[in-house]
């Protein structure tokens, strides 16, 4: 089983380390933007050769898109324009501009809409470790528009990941991925930026800064690239996610201002019923 990964940072890379290591992939074959991408994947052992897109559509029995959003769509269309028999997936946060982009195409049945729903602040090859999937909820989306052996195949890939797949349409996905991954980044870089703002020195910040912040600011780290691009996807889901916070945070500031610290305990109670959902 050859496995391509176009784009070989910490998903790829991470996905490149298990697949191999578990037995999924006898060769992982990378392709990458730039060289020095291609010299660390390389030099970490992540994958077992770069080569180009075009020896990657011809060799591989997989192939795995790793890429950022906003060139995912050309890329997949790329692939799908000259792939034979082989199973494409990708790793995008995003979902119904893709599956959409690639509704009419005639090797739409080759491709499974997939995402994994894991990471980190961080990026790079440098940042791939093994395990980063496991226990982790993978989506795969409209599934029934892809061939039966193409949907086993990408489920063989997920479960060697050691995740749990769950089923969705693309639509559906993109919503509830605004309420439950993307509002966190906005949430988390608007508090660095809040912070950073009012609060100018710095070796104040460490030293105060216990658990509580560290963990909700975690996210602010992140790639501002990649998440301006996701953003940039999800927009209408995600204005409409930041409409309902700011409505949310209104009314806790009004609480607060109006000394209705009963009604604001009250409110932190109802929001305390997450507990029933994440243990």
């Amino acid at each position: 089983m050859k496995v391509a990964i176009f784009g070989v940072g910490l998903i790829g890379g991470s996905m490149a380390i298990d697949l191999k290591g578990r037995g999924f992939a006898s060769e992982v074959l990378g392709v990458t933007r730039t060289e020095r991408s291609a010299k660390k994947a390389l030099e970490l052992g992540l994958v077992d050769r770069i080569v180009t897109k075009d020896e990657a559509i011809a060799e591989a029995d997989v192939i795995v898109l790793c890429v950022p959003v906003n060139i995912l769509v050309e890329e997949l269309k790329y692939v799908l324009d000259n792939v034979h028999h082989a199973v494409v997936t990708d790793m995008g946060s995003t979902k119904y501009n893709i599956v959409e982009a690639v509704r009419g195409h005639p090797k739409r049945s080759r491709f499974v809409a997939a995402h994994p729903m894991a990471g980190t602040e961080n990026s790079g090859p440098e940042a791939a470790f093994s395990g980063l999937f496991d226990n982790k909820v993978c989506i795969l989306c409209d599934a029934n528009d892809a061939d039966f052996d193409a949907v086993e195949k990408v489920e063989q890939l997920f479960h060697t990941l050691k995740m749990n797949i769950k089923y969705m349409d693309a639509k559906s996905h993109d919503i509830h991925a605004a309420y439950i991954s993307h509002v966190s980044h906005i949430s988390s870089f608007v508090l660095a930026s809040t912070v950073l703002e009012k609060e100018k020195d710095e070796e104040a910040i460490l030293e105060m800064a216990g658990g509580g912040f560290e963990s909700t600011v975690r996210l602010a780290k992140s790639s501002p690239e990649m998440w301006s691009q996701i953003f940039e996807q999800n927009k209408e889901n995600i204005l409409e996610v930041m409409d309902t916070y700011i409505e949310k945070m209104y009314h806790f500031r009004n609480l607060v201002n109006k000394n209705k610290f009963t009604e604001l305990a009250g409110f932190m109670s109802q929001a305390n019923e997450i507990k029933k959902i994440l243990k």
